[in-house]
């Protein structure tokens, strides 16, 4: 596997995407997404994770929220990788990434229904947090579950 560095607009990322938000609605009975939809105006950072043969496998991106301080978006990994450290090495990778932007905190919203996102962020060292920025008094948050962790500074 292989993780590079992609554009918000690469035609795979817009795919893997579109199929996260996809699976998620289908979670949570068609409702969309809390907070503001990141886009390429504000997605700083969007990782690509290939198969060796090149196919899509999953991504994730990062948005700056305020000094030192990114939000984790759009971590997908497509089913038939799931189980194979896709997930983690595409966390790990935005966490490198955050490092070399200054970055020091990561923070990101999930939801109830996804038990392998929540599974992945503790046992990674995400803690708990309260509601952050645009997701704060958002009525449609009011079910996510907020989590945050400080980077070491390898």
């Amino acid at each position: 596997m292989q993780i590079h560095r992609a554009a918000w607009d690469d035609p795979d990322v817009q795919r893997l995407t579109t199929d996260q938000q996809v699976e998620v609605r289908a979670r949570y009975g068609g409702k969309d997404e809390p907070g503001t939809h990141p886009s390429a105006a504000d997605v700083s950072v969007v990782l690509l994770a290939r198969d060796d043969d090149g196919t899509p496998l999953g991504c994730g991106a990062l948005r700056a929220l305020a000094d030192g301080v990114a939000e984790v978006k759009r971590m997908y990994v497509v089913p038939a990788a799931r189980g194979r450290g896709v997930s983690r090495a595409v966390l790990e990778a935005l966490e490198g990434a955050a490092r070399q932007q200054g970055w020091t905190t990561l923070r990101l919203e999930t939801g109830p229904l996804q038990p392998e996102a929540i599974g992945l962020y503790s046992s990674t060292g995400y803690l708990p947090i309260g509601a952050f920025g645009g997701y704060v008094g958002d009525p449609d948050a009011t079910d996510s579950l907020f989590f945050e962790r400080v980077l070491d500074r390898r």
